[in-house]
Order: C-alpha cells, then sequence, then structure tokens
C-alpha cells in the first residue's frame, strides 16, 4: 500500500517538468540517466555478464509490426524497438531532460529553432556512423507517419530543419516550443537515412541487434559495438502476450523471467509466492473519456453528473487492491503543472440526479460504456462504475472489447469508452489530444481560450512560471472536460528471483532494459 493525499505532489513534481509522453528508462552508466535505476532483487552482488532474459510483454500478435515510425499500439514492439534503435534524449530521475544520442541542444531566443549536437561515435549495425542526416530523415518521416502514431512530432516543422554538419542538427518548431528536447524523449527511434522497408530488420545503432522476429516471439543479441557501457545480457527474448495473467503464469511457471503489466491480484499473489514485485508507483490510469462531440455528452450537465456519480474511493480499492489513490478528474494527476487547490470531487447522487433532470433526462438516460482486458483492471473498472451510474439513474451497458482491435476501433473513437494512461505528461497529452487541432481529439474537447494559454505557455522559458501558466489552463478542462479520473494506480512488473535492474518509471521508461542482469 502506498498512502498518499491525492492533492499532494509526488516526489516527481518537484523537479523542473516531469518526464514525457511515454518516457525512457535512465539507467546508470548506459548514457542514458544521471543515477542508478532501481533494481529488483534483494542481492547485493556485483551485475554479472551473460545469460538470456525471457520477457512477457503487453502485446497481440495480430497487430505487431516492425515499423518504429508508426502507431506503438504493442509493448512488446516498443521493447524491441527501444533495444535497437538510439533515441535522442531520455528524462533523467530527477524529470530533466538528459542526453542520449542528442550530447546537447540550445535554443534561440524566441525557442522556435533548437540546435543538437549528437555523439559522434554511434554507428549502425552494418558499420555505418549515425549522422544528422539520419536523424532528420527518422524524424521527417516520423511526421509523415502522423495518421498512425497520433501525430507525434506535430508541433515541429520538418521542412524548416536541417542538418548543418554531420553531428549538428536545427529542429525547428511550429511555435515557440520551450519543452522540444523532452518531447523527443522516447519516440525519436533512429534508422538510416532511406529506410522505409522493414519487413527484413533494418539495422540500428542500439544496445541490442535483432536476431529474428515474429509477430509472437523476437531475439536480440547484445550489440558489443553500442558507444554505451555494455549491457549485461548475452540476448533478450520478447513475447507478446495480450492476456495480463498469461503474463503473471509465465513467470510463476519459469517460462519467462519477467512479465510487464500484470494485475494487482497477480502481484499480491506473487508477493507470497517470493516472486519480485516491480512497482511503477502511481503511472497506471484508467479514465471513463465522454466526447463532448457527441450526445448526451454535449451537454456539460451530464459530464458533470457522470463525475458526481463516482465512487472514487470504491473504485481504486476494487481496481488496485491497495496499490492506488483517488484521483480527481485531471488527467495526469502525477504531472508537476497539475493544481492541487482544486476541491476533490466527492460522490453526490443527489446532485448528479438533478443534473440529468436539468438536462432533460428525467426517465434516466441509457449509454454504452466500452471497455477491454487489454490493461488488468479496465473491465472491473467500467463494471463497478456501471453499477454506480444506476444510483443516478443511468443505465450504462459495458461492452467488452477484443483487447487486440481496441486501441483502432474505439479509442479516441466511440462516445464513452475505458482509455489508460502509463505516466503521459501533461504538455504531451496536450499535444496529441486536447488542442483543437490536435490529430487525436479524444474528447472532443476544444477551447480556444485553453489552445491560447498552452501556446502562452510553452513560449515562457522560466520552469516555475510555465508550470504555472500549465496549471491555469487545467482548471477549466477539470470543470468542463471530458474525463471521469478517478484514480491512479502502481504499474505492477513481475521478476523471476535473480532479475536485476528493471525501471521503475513511468510510461516507455520501462521499456529500455539495457543495463537489466542476471545472477547465475
Amino acid at each position: 500500500m502506498h498512502p498518499k493525499s491525492p492533492t499532494s505532489p509526488r516526489p516527481r513534481a518537484a523537479a523542473a517538468l516531469a518526464a514525457v509522453t511515454a518516457g525512457l528508462l535512465a539507467l546508470s552508466g548506459c548514457g542514458s540517466s544521471d543515477e542508478p535505476a532501481k533494481k529488483s532483487g534483494t542481492s547485493s552482488s556485483k551485475p554479472v555478464d551473460g545469460g538470456t532474459l525471457r520477457y512477457a510483454a503487453t502485446g497481440s500478435p495480430a497487430t505487431a509490426s516492425n515499423d518504429p515510425h508508426g502507431g506503438l499500439g504493442n509493448e512488446s514492439d516498443v521493447l524491441r524497438f527501444a533495444l535497437t534503435y538510439d533515441v535522442l534524449t531520455v528524462p533523467g530521475k530527477d524529470g530533466t531532460t538528459k542526453p542520449r544520442l542528442a550530447t546537447s541542444w540550445k535554443p534561440n531566443s524566441t525557442m522556435d529553432r533548437w540546435t543538437f549536437q549528437l555523439r559522434d561515435d554511434a554507428s549502425f549495425g552494418d558499420g555505418e556512423p549515425v549522422r544528422a542526416e539520419d536523424v532528420l530523415y527518422s524524424l521527417r518521416r516520423i511526421t509523415e507517419k502522423a495518421a498512425e502514431n497520433y501525430g507525434r512530432l506535430a508541433d515541429f516543422d520538418m521542412k524548416a530543419s536541417k542538418a548543418d554538419s554531420d553531428h549538428t542538427l536545427v529542429l525547428a518548431t511550429r511555435e515557440p516550443m520551450a519543452d522540444a528536447p523532452r518531447a523527443l524523449e522516447s519516440i525519436s527511434f533512429v534508422v538510416p537515412e532511406g529506410a522505409d522497408d522493414f519487413s527484413d530488420p533494418v539495422p540500428g545503432s542500439g544496445p541490442y541487434r535483432l536476431e529474428s522476429t515474429g509477430a509472437q516471439t523476437s531475439v536480440l543479441t547484445r550489440n558489443n559495438d553500442w558507444w554505451g557501457e555494455r549491457p549485461h545480457l548475452d540476448k533478450i527474448e520478447i513475447q507478446a502476450i495480450a492476456d495480463p495473467q498469461t503474463r503473471a503464469n509465465a513467470v510463476a511457471s519459469g517460462q519467462a523471467d519477467v512479465a510487464g503489466s500484470v494485475s494487482p491480484a497477480a502481484a499480491k499473489s506473487a508477493e507470497k509466492a517470493k516472486t519480485q514485485v516491480v512497482h511503477r508507483e502511481g503511472v497506471t490510469e484508467y479514465p471513463f473519456v465522454m466526447r463532448l462531440d457527441t450526445k448526451p455528452f454535449d451537454d456539460p450537465r451530464v459530464r458533470e453528473a457522470f463525475r458526481l456519480a463516482a465512487d472514487r474511493k470504491a473504485l481504486v480499492d476494487t481496481v488496485f487492491l491497495g496499490f492506488g489513490e483517488v484521483a480527481n478528474d485531471l488527467p495526469t494527476p502525477y504531472d508537476p503543472s497539475t493544481p492541487r487547490d482544486l476541491p476533490q470531487r466527492t460522490r453526490d447522487v443527489d446532485k448528479a440526479r438533478k443534473l440529468l433532470v436539468d438536462a432533460g433526462h428525467d426517465d434516466g438516460l441509457t449509454v454504452t460504456l466500452h471497455t477491454t482486458t487489454s490493461y488488468p483492471g479496465m473491465d472491473t473498472a467500467a463494471t463497478l462504475y456501471a453499477k454506480q451510474l444506476e444510483d443516478i439513474g443511468v443505465t450504462a451497458k459495458v461492452k467488452v472489447e477484443p483487447a487486440d482491435t481496441y486501441w483502432t476501433a474505439v479509442y479516441a473513437k466511440k462516445a464513452f469508452y475505458t482509455g489508460y494512461y502509463g505516466g503521459i505528461s501533461f504538455t504531451d497529452l496536450t499535444r496529441v489530444g486536447l488542442l483543437s487541432t490536435s490529430p487525436t481529439n479524444e474528447t472532443a474537447w476544444k477551447s480556444k481560450k485553453f489552445d491560447e494559454g498552452f501556446s502562452k505557455a510553452m513560449g515562457t522559458a522560466d520552469d516555475a512560471r510555465r508550470e504555472e501558466l500549465l496549471g491555469g489552463i487545467q482548471r477549466d478542462l477539470w470543470k468542463n472536460g471530458g474525463y471521469v479520473v478517478w484514480g491512479t494506480g502502481d504499474g505492477l512488473d513481475l521478476a523471476a528471483p535473480g532479475v536485476h535492474g528493471l525501471p521503475d518509471g513511468p510510461g516507455f521508461q520501462r521499456m529500455f532494459i539495457d543495463g537489466v542482469w542476471k545472477e547465475k
């Protein structure tokens, strides 16, 4: 149990701005961080080289991808990409951006041009050096595939960007962008210039090389020519497994060494069996998403009624089993910019009923609440919330959708569904899903005041003032937005005894496992 006040900032919030979209692991000595990652296991012995790590990751073979610049729906694919390809920047343990393939960066006076200096000792698997042209090509390709990757680089102007030399890159942004280096954390997978067919392995410059890959299983071997500290493991085998219980069972039965994203129930069972449990504190969130452009959620009174119907403590206790805490309807409660002085919403059935009557739903309301089993507890949360909605006169029909198609067929498309966040920062969520021009505006939230406030914040160099401005635009989102954010829970991974160095950060941070080692 990790008790915290729902309005108190997390330790990460003391830093400038927390890690990004789905951050990267910051591993000691690997060019990834300023501090060692928290290690799993209890042994105090020094790291040893050798061995194979078998990792059961969230993923469906039906939606497997070999393209690091397209949609990243499978964590099993992202894990493979993070080991094969280098990225420009990573978050440090204090939440600030640290170097990886980029060694330094500097903005111009208006913060719409950023100059990045790149490592001069990085090379691809075929021996060719990594040049600024390769990086620029990769970033441009990500931009061109915006329809697949939710517009990850939409705020960069790649046509106006250029390679000044083999190891100097100038990136242009469409507007002032104070956090441009942070916006590149974890998503800037670099491939050789001209690479476009990924049906066969394309050489990367990361710590591992792809030996073989299939829809279900991939095998990677250590890249002894990597510029960073030599990885300990000889091989890493990644298995894509959609069902969280099956992933947990794989570790329990000895068929895997690590299981990513398991259920709280599986974690409790694992603790009794002396299997290691890695906590990624407070990063898991299953918000109920309401689209403002679809009835009945186009009425703010209905949205407020749905928020007031939530028994947040009951949801947290049932879904996270003691590994979570109540939240307050802002989509990134862990972010340092989130305002802490907003009143905590609590359940108010009478007020919710009155709001529905005022909205013209005197005889009740029937809606469909879509959910899935993609992440442990999503279906449980939806079922319990549907029962809570009954108390305000709403019949919510829970529809459990297939996990392998949920994020393409339901996410940002249906009027009412269960979402998932794993540690995305507020600025990244805003760019992808909250601006009027966002490529994946999941709630159809369109506010000129919000857009202008975000632009002003991004043009502000001072970190504290920028956080203050970002907090200000979240207040209207709290009042009128399309989210029911009832709680956050720990991300939970399992590891067999003897596995060390697994990351415990949010989002994609845990995908960068090049510092992991196994006892012999």
